[in-house]
C-alpha cells in the first residue's frame, strides 16, 4: 500500500518533533536549592531545582559571601511550574553533576552535586531554553571551616616524654562540626602520626605526637590555624641512699631525694625481702626507716612517678648483719651471796619481745626487761648467756664470764 505524500510529510513532522528536547519558555526562572550548605571533599550533597514560568529574576551578586548561605542568581515568581518533561541541564565547577540531565516533574528536578576532592567555593549553573539559574558560594571542605579548636590529651607528659593525642575540631559559621575536613599538623618537636587527618562525622580530626621535650603542635583546616601545648615534666633526680651498717630488728635509715623543680605524685620502695612501702607524693628528701628479721644482702629499690607519668627507678645494695647484743654485768668479781646484776644492750629503736637469761648452772628465766640480777652461793668462774628475741622474730645472742669470790 502506497501511502499519500501528505501523510507521510505529517508523520516526519511528528517523529521529528518527538525527538527535539522540550525546554522551558521564555520567562521562565530556574532556582537551585542545596540540602546542605557545606560539601565534605570528595563527599556529594542533592541540589533541587525548581523551574517556573512567568518567574522574576534576581541581581547575581558580584562578590561570594563564603560566610553565608549560598546563594543563587533568581528567585520563584508567582508563576506555574513549567511542563513535566522539560529537559534540565548542569554544569559546576570544583565536581560534577549527576545526572547532567534531567527532566521535570511537577516542576522540580534533583541531582547530585559531587565534590572532584578538592576545597573551595563552587558554582552550579542550571539551563534550559534560554532560562538559567546559578548556585554560587557552595562551600567545599576547608572553605566552609569559619573555626578551628585544637587540644592535647594528656596536656603534660612525663620527664622522659611520651605521646599525647592531638583533637582539632572543625567548625562552620554556626558552630557545627564541619565532616569531610583534611586538617594537617605539624609540631615545634618530636613527631606527628598522621600529619594529615579528615574529620569524622563529629567534625573532629585526631593525630598522635612523640616527644620528649615540650611541643607546640599546631593544626591548619584551610586558612584556619590553632594550636595546643604538650609540655614535659622536670627531671625526677631520684637518687637513693642506705646506711653504711644495718642489723637485723634494728629499723636502717634509708634516705630517698628527688629534684627540688619535679613533680613527683608517687615514690614506691622494694626492700627486697618482699614488703615495700609507698610515700605518696614527696620533694626534696625524705628518710624512712625499714627492719630487717634476718641477715644477709638486700637490693633496694625506689620507683619514683611524676604527675606526668614519667618513672625513675633507682637501686642501691645493703648488707645486714645479725642482731647486735652486748651482755653486762654489775660486778665482774663478786662475793658468795653478792647480788649480781647483768644487762643486756641491743641497738636504739629495736623492739625486743623478750631476753632469755641463761647460766652455766642450768638456770634459765625468760623476761620482757633487759635487766637481770642473781646471787651466786658458790665461788667459782660462771658463764652467762643471753637470747633476745624481737617482736619480728629475729634472734640475737651475748655472753658473759664473771668470777666469783
Amino acid at each position: 500500500m502506497v501511502l499519500p505524500a501528505g501523510l507521510i510529510i505529517a508523520l516526519s513532522l511528528a517523529v521529528a518533533c518527538d525527538k527535539v528536547p522540550l525546554l522551558a519558555p521564555t520567562g521562565t526562572v530556574i532556582t537551585l536549592f542545596p540540602t546542605s550548605n557545606v560539601v565534605p571533599v570528595g563527599g556529594e550533597i542533592d541540589i533541587i531545582a525548581t523551574v517556573i514560568e512567568n518567574g522574576v529574576a534576581s541581581t547575581t551578586p558580584t562578590t561570594p559571601d563564603t560566610t553565608t548561605t549560598p546563594s543563587t542568581t533568581t528567585r520563584a515568581g508567582a508563576g506555574t511550574p513549567v511542563q513535566n518533561g522539560t529537559l534540565v541541564s548542569f554544569t559546576a565547577t570544583l565536581g560534577r553533576i549527576e545526572p547532567s540531565e534531567a527532566r521535570t516533574q511537577n516542576g522540580q528536578v534533583r541531582v547530585k552535586f559531587i565534590s572532584n576532592g578538592q576545597s573551595g567555593t563552587a558554582k552550579v549553573t542550571a539551563y534550559s531554553g534560554g532560562a538559567s539559574g546559578t548556585l554560587e558560594n557552595l562551600l567545599i571542605g576547608t572553605a566552609a571551616a569559619s573555626r578551628l579548636l585544637v587540644s592535647a590529651n594528656p596536656q603534660s607528659l612525663g620527664s622522659s616524654g611520651g605521646t599525647a593525642e592531638v583533637t582539632a575540631l572543625v567548625q562552620d559559621a554556626g558552630g557545627t562540626g564541619l565532616r569531610g575536613v583534611p586538617v594537617t599538623f605539624t609540631t615545634t618537636a618530636g613527631s606527628v602520626s598522621p600529619s594529615t587527618a579528615i574529620t569524622d562525622d563529629s567534625g573532629v580530626a585526631r593525630t598522635t605526637i612523640s616527644t620528649n621535650r615540650e611541643a607546640v603542635v599546631t593544626a591548619q583546616a584551610g586558612d584556619k590555624t590553632g594550636t595546643a601545648t604538650v609540655r614535659v615534666s622536670a627531671p625526677i633526680g631520684l637518687t637513693l641512699a642506705v646506711p653504711e651498717t644495718a642489723n637485723v630488728g634494728a629499723p636502717a635509715r634509708f634516705t630517698v631525694s628527688v629534684s627540688a623543680t619535679a613533680n613527683v605524685q608517687d615514690v614506691v620502695i622494694d626492700w627486697g625481702d618482699g614488703e615495700q612501702t609507698r610515700l605518696g607524693a614527696i620533694g626534696g628528701s625524705v628518710t624512712v626507716p625499714h627492719t630487717y628479721d634476718e641477715p644477709g644482702s638486700y637490693t633496694v629499690t625506689a620507683t619514683a612517678t611524676d604527675a606526668g607519668g614519667g618513672r625513675q627507678t633507682v637501686s642501691n645494695t645493703i648488707s645486714v648483719g645479725a642482731l647486735a647484743v652486748t651482755l653486762a654485768a654489775s660486778n665482774p668479781t663478786p662475793l658468795v651471796g653478792t647480788p649480781v646484776s647483768f644487762t643486756a644492750t641491743v641497738p636504739a629503736g629495736t623492739q625486743v619481745r623478750n631476753y632469755t637469761w641463761v647460766f652455766d648452772d642450768g638456770f634459765t628465766q625468760t623476761t620482757t626487761g633487759n635487766t637481770f640480777q642473781r646471787v651466786f652461793t658458790s665461788r667459782g668462774q660462771k658463764v652467762i648467756r643471753v637470747d633476745v628475741t624481737t617482736v619480728s622474730g629475729a634472734t640475737g645472742t651475748a655472753t658473759t664470764i664473771i668470777n666469783v669470790q
